[in-house]
């Protein structure tokens, strides 16, 4: 069993080392903002570490504020989203705790957390089921064929093997698809959680989406702690 307080731990914990590492990354591109990067790296590594969490949780949201209003949108994509919601309900969770505020507002925002997460897995496999070109296979051979990732140059012979990338689009379709499914018990979801951490880590080396790994598994507690309250 994992209690509420342990899990927002766990999340924080996992959340201020994806941040700090996406933060170091631009400390060293020519074109980044320094200094605002070098504060998220610092708070990172203080919401890891535990210390003053609430103002940290409040200033590393500010930031993030004004890195989508800068880029205009996610520049990383699904994991900028993942990551400014867990800022969101993380920082939601230690006001009510620090106002002194009933326990079940602390779930609902924790709870709302987890709840996005799996939903997030679903919409992303109806999103390809309902599109011709995933459920023939196309999407995945356009996604080797054109993807611009330095690291898909080697992997365009992949292309040649369509009936494999039929496969492989069918088996994410219908894992994303029954996700929710997991959380009827704790075994299946842990077993859901590691093939979805192998995914994302497949991605990670496949196209270098390296962000996508650290931001969702940060997230799994919520995860194991919502399917022990509902089920």
């Amino acid at each position: 069993m994992i209690d509420l307080e342990s899990a927002t731990r766990l999340c924080e914990i996992l959340l201020g080392l994806a941040l700090a590492q996406q933060s170091a990354e631009h400390l060293f591109m020519p074109m980044s903002d320094r200094r605002l990067f070098a504060l998220r790296l610092l708070l990172g590594l203080l919401l890891a570490v535990g210390l003053w969490t609430t103002p940290v949780l409040g200033v590393l949201l500010l930031t993030s504020t004004w890195i989508l209003a800068r880029c205009d949108g996610p520049y990383n994509g699904g994991s900028d989203r993942v990551a400014v919601l867990m800022q969101i309900c993380l920082l939601a969770v230690h006001l009510c705790r620090d106002l002194n505020a009933p326990l079940r507002w602390q779930e609902v925002a924790f709870g709302y957390l987890a709840i996005q997460i799996v939903l997030s897995y679903f919409m992303a496999g109806w999103v390809k089921i309902v599109n011709p070109q995933w459920r023939r296979g196309q999407a995945l051979v356009d996604v080797f064929a054109f993807s611009a990732y330095p690291q898909s140059e080697s992997l365009r012979g992949w292309t040649q093997w369509p009936r494999l990338l039929f496969v492989m689009s069918w088996a994410v379709m219908i894992f994303e698809l029954v996700f929710p499914l997991a959380l009827l018990r704790v075994d299946t979801l842990i077993v859901a959680l590691v093939v979805a951490a192998l995914f994302h880590t497949a991605n990670a080396l496949l196209f270098g989406l390296n962000r996508f790994v650290w931001v969702w598994l940060a997230s799994y507690p919520a995860l194991i702690w919502l399917q022990q309250q509902v089920f």
